[in-house]
Parts: C-alpha cells; sequence; structure tokens
C-alpha cells in the first residue's frame, strides 16, 4: 500500500504529509500548450514552440474524445501492488485501439499548422497500416531509435502519452506499490522528462515527471536521480536565462537530469521548460554529461 511522505523541515508542522505519488491531471495537455505559447515569445525556437503548442491542443481534444479506457484486471493490479511493479508498463502492456484513434485526431488537426517537413511525415503516418504504427509505438516505448523515423515520432509519442495519461489518471494511487529503487515511473516504469521542486502542500519537494504518463513521483533532492548517488551532485544555469530552470548534474554517472523551481516561476511545466531550455543540453554536452532523461518532442539522433 502506497504511504505519504513526510520529510523534516520541508512541510510546515501540523501540515498532513505530502503523497510520494501524484497521477496526472486532466488539463495537463492544455496547461503545456499554454506554457509553450508563452515561452515562444521571442525565443529563438518560437517557431518550434508554437507548432508544438498546437500538438499539446490537440492532445487536450484528443484526451477529451477519447472512450473509456481499459485497465488491467483487479488480480494483475493487486500484483503489481504487492510486487512493487508499474501497473501500465510501458514496455508490456497490451495496447488498445484507442491510441491510434487519438493519433489519427491529433494528425488531423495539426497538419495545417505543421511545417513543410512535419507535414510530409504526417502524410507518411496517414498512408501507414495498423501494423507498421504499432512498429514505430514499439520502438518508441523500448527506447529503440534505429530506423525511427524522427520527424514521425513525435506525433506517435503525442498519441502514446495521450493514451497513457487517460490509463494512468483512471487509476488509484492505492493501486501503485512503492519501488525501492525511483529512478523510473511507478506507474509506467517510463524515464523522466525533468524534475520539479513544488509550492503549496509539497513545499520544497521534489517530483520527477513521467515523460509517457505524466505521473509525478518523489525523490530526495541533491540526490542523483538515476544512480541515487549523492556525492558530486552539481547545478548549471544559463546566464541572464530564467532562474527556475537549472540541470542537477551527478559526476559518478556523469548525467543530468533538468531540474524546475516553481516558486521561481509556477507556470513552468516539465516537458515545456525542457524544450525551451536547449542551450543547456549543449552546454552540458560540451562538458561530457548525458541526458538521464527523455523527451519525447526530443528525439536525438545517432551517436
Amino acid at each position: 500500500m502506497s504511504t505519504p511522505i513526510l520529510q523534516p523541515g520541508e512541510i510546515e508542522a501540523g501540515a498532513p504529509p505530502a503523497p510520494w505519488l501524484k497521477l496526472p491531471e486532466t488539463i495537463q495537455f492544455n496547461n503545456r500548450a499554454e506554457r509553450l505559447a508563452g515561452l515562444a515569445k521571442a525565443h529563438a525556437l518560437a517557431d518550434y514552440l508554437r507548432f508544438i503548442a498546437a500538438l499539446c491542443r490537440a492532445q487536450h481534444e484528443a484526451y477529451a474524445l477519447l472512450p473509456p479506457v481499459t485497465l488491467p484486471s483487479a488480480e494483475i493490479l493487486a500484483q503489481c501492488r504487492t510486487y512493487a511493479m508499474p501497473p501500465l508498463n510501458a514496455a508490456t502492456l497490451a495496447r488498445t485501439s484507442q491510441w491510434s484513434m487519438a493519433l489519427s485526431h491529433i494528425l488531423a488537426r495539426v497538419e495545417t499548422a505543421a511545417p513543410a517537413p512535419a507535414r510530409a511525415a504526417i502524410a507518411r503516418l496517414a498512408s501507414l497500416d495498423e501494423t507498421a504504427l504499432e512498429a514505430i509505438a514499439n520502438g518508441l516505448l523500448r527506447h529503440d531509435s534505429e530506423g525511427l523515423d524522427r520527424a514521425a515520432a513525435p506525433f506517435v509519442a503525442a498519441a502514446l502519452q495521450v493514451y497513457w495519461h487517460r490509463l494512468a489518471a483512471a487509476l488509484d494511487v492505492q493501486d501503485i506499490g512503492r519501488p525501492e529503487t525511483l529512478a523510473l515511473c511507478p506507474v509506467c516504469g517510463s524515464p523522466p522528462v525533468a524534475s520539479s521542486v513544488h509550492v503549496g502542500p509539497e513545499h520544497g519537494l521534489r517530483y520527477l515527471h513521467c515523460a509517457l504518463c505524466g505521473s509525478e513521483w518523489n525523490v530526495v533532492r541533491i540526490k542523483c536521480s538515476s544512480c541515487e548517488n549523492t556525492k558530486g551532485i552539481a547545478y548549471y544555469g544559463i546566464e541572464n536565462s530564467p532562474a527556475a530552470v537549472k540541470a542537477e548534474t551527478c559526476d559518478s554517472c556523469q548525467s543530468y537530469l533538468k531540474i524546475l523551481y516553481l516558486e521561481k516561476d509556477p507556470a513552468a511545466d516539465p516537458i515545456a521548460d525542457d524544450l525551451a531550455s536547449l542551450t543547456l543540453d549543449l552546454l552540458l554536452d560540451e562538458q561530457g554529461y548525458q541526458r538521464s532523461g527523455l523527451n519525447y518532442f526530443l528525439i536525438p539522433g545517432p551517436t
């Protein structure tokens, strides 16, 4: 059974304990679209950010249009809870056609706003049969980039996010057992895209944000979210850039994950602000660090 967390000095005395896990909210895609539109103003990547904002609006619409999703059986949920396994494991969960329904809606909505390369990718996806689409989805969910159509991948990923958000939102927090290792999402087993230090009831607590299902789970601060090392942790930022976004680096595994400080900017969004801070990724790459997180709208090319 999952239990709340209460870390000394991070929550006011007498306040209720903060949750260790937060399932996704239904307004997440719409809020992200608004954030991207705001970040696009006077940004070097303005056109790209506006297009991803349009993609997120299409996700919001697709989320509302999808029929109710089917969760794993009560027996499977109980087994996953007992052994602290992700009940919506992205690599093994049998998907229904609802995710491709979301994809069809997303493609139709963003086609007119898409730049030429994206329109070509949309046309390619529209011509594929179910087997081919499922193969792209499998590659994305299993993080197999070999032969991946990187121009088409963000659209498929957007539909998969809608589907997994709906699944995760239909769960109860009590359905998820808390694993000992928190490097991956306890709900679907996917990597985080970034972390954020919350305000309000969870003031001062850091939550990792799942790149796929949008769930958030608590991991203590000043600790590598990838290898769980607590030594050699450092923070990088870009001079004259928003102080709300930094990169937390680990000298032990040479990885980094961005961290958002919501006290400095309550509107910051893990996926949107990750995309808008690519200069920080270039800096960390020059320093020899590798991203430990995953952003489905930023699929890297071959190294």
